[in-house]
């Protein structure tokens, strides 16, 4: 019996993919405390994601919100670079890593940063909690109300330092908010993350961050250990005119989760072209021609609408064709749509307010299985939604890819095209 090329061709394929899939995850699976996340710093778009929004330990990523909490107050004029911190019996005791601070002595800004950046001192950590907050109880609560205003909703902090705490949680979608909102609110001061060396007291201290030294195009930001989280980084590049912003978390070793980050930096600015189809369904529709539209700047926190009942919908035929992300606003081109109908299934991740926050979020998808990205643009109650989809599956594909997505922590639903 002879087996149709094309059968042939799409089962080499699903292979493909399912290899793609074992080596890709092999972190996750080898590493329940594993999670990623690697996003567009200029526009938001989800690049890779896995198990993003799974709790996890920040360990001393806890140090970066510190940061935060202290340029802001710098900001504000509270302090400058020459405010002398004094150094509690409480900061005095606190554990290694740290710069052998004593009780009563105190601690310039200008040296706290880069110790908390390069040493990533746990007493310098206590020492500005208490500076800002009194106690460092008062500061951790101080810590997680910026956090939700800052969009972080998965993240309660109980400490400066990243010290363990069973309530200390975050994820690593929480993270990268972190990372991008500490370059964009305190661009003066970033320049401080890429710091690989600094002197206290006599005594020089080497940073535990390799990835601005071995990476190509990264200049900052932290590194993270305790028992209970694994090995953390939180990593920001830039070549040519794009910026990435990644975390990577619960990596095994040191070695390991920067080989891992490094990968998944040179994957994200290596990605090319994508085209969205925003396709109808309506019967008698052919060909559209599509308006002109911007694409500007989500939020790193893409989360899908709840779907409405079907009943009241009614659906605007249009296709975005979208080149590679750039530092630069995207203008869509405008191009015109044959439909066709068929009996093919699909997989669809979400409903967004947004068409480049709906392409965000399925670009991520098809990083994971196989299929062509559509957009369908849907008034819901006079509401308009851009509902993402990736079509031109078989049923027994589209159920097994939408499985796969699952495991990754991207929600997903198998329908008919």
């Amino acid at each position: 019996m002879l087996i149709p090329e094309r059968d042939i061709t799409t089962g080499i394929y699903v292979f493909a993919i399912f290899l793609l899939l074992l080596i890709l995850s092999d972190s996750a699976l080898a590493n329940p405390r594993y999670s990623s996340i690697v996003i567009d710093a200029d526009t938001g778009a989800v690049l890779h994601v896995s198990s993003a929004d799974a709790s996890r330990y920040p360990a001393s990523l806890t140090k970066m919100m510190t940061l935060y909490m202290l340029f802001e107050a710098m900001e504000q004029r509270k302090m400058t670079v020459d405010t002398r911190m004094p150094v509690s019996t409480h900061a005095a005791a606190m554990p290694q890593t740290n710069i052998r601070l004593r009780a009563g002595d105190s601690i310039s800004v200008r040296d706290a940063i880069p110790a908390l950046i390069v040493r990533s001192a746990n007493d310098v950590a206590a020492v500005v909690a208490e500076a800002l907050g009194r106690s460092e109880a008062n500061f951790g609560r101080m810590m997680t109300d910026k956090a939700r205003q800052l969009g972080m909703r998965s993240t309660t902090f109980r400490n400066a330092s990243g010290l363990p705490n069973l309530e200390q949680k975050t994820t690593a979608r929480d993270m990268v908010i972190l990372s991008t909102r500490l370059m964009k609110d305190f661009p003066k001061y970033y320049h401080y993350f890429s710091t690989q060396s600094f002197s206290y007291k006599g005594i020089t201290y080497n940073s535990h961050n390799r990835m601005v030294r071995n990476t190509s195009g990264v200049d900052g930001l932290k590194t993270g250990f305790i028992r209970a989280s694994g090995f953390n980084v939180a990593t920001s590049a830039k070549r040519g005119n794009r910026r990435v912003v990644a975390v990577v978390m619960g990596g095994n070793t040191a070695a390991a989760r920067d080989q891992h980050m490094a990968q998944l930096i040179d994957r994200s600015f290596n990605q090319g072209n994508r085209t969205i189809q925003v396709a109808s369904n309506s019967q008698n529709a052919r060909a559209v021609a599509v308006t002109v539209v911007k694409v500007n700047a989500p939020t790193p926190a893409l989360k899908p609408y709840p779907e409405q009942p079907k009943a009241s919908e009614s659906i605007v035929t249009q296709q975005y064709v979208v080149p590679p992300v750039s530092a630069q606003p995207v203008q869509l081109q405008k191009v015109a749509l044959q439909l066709q109908t068929n009996d093919d299934w699909a997989v669809q991740i979400g409903s967004y307010h947004e068409p480049s926050r709906a392409y965000a979020n399925a670009q991520a998808a098809a990083r994971w299985i196989p299929g062509e990205i559509v957009v369908t643009e849907v008034e819901i109650s006079n509401r308009r939604l851009y509902r993402a989809r990736l079509v031109g599956l078989q049923e027994n594909q589209a159920r097994s890819a939408c499985q796969s997505l699952t495991r990754q922590g991207i929600e997903c639903l198998v329908v008919r095209s």
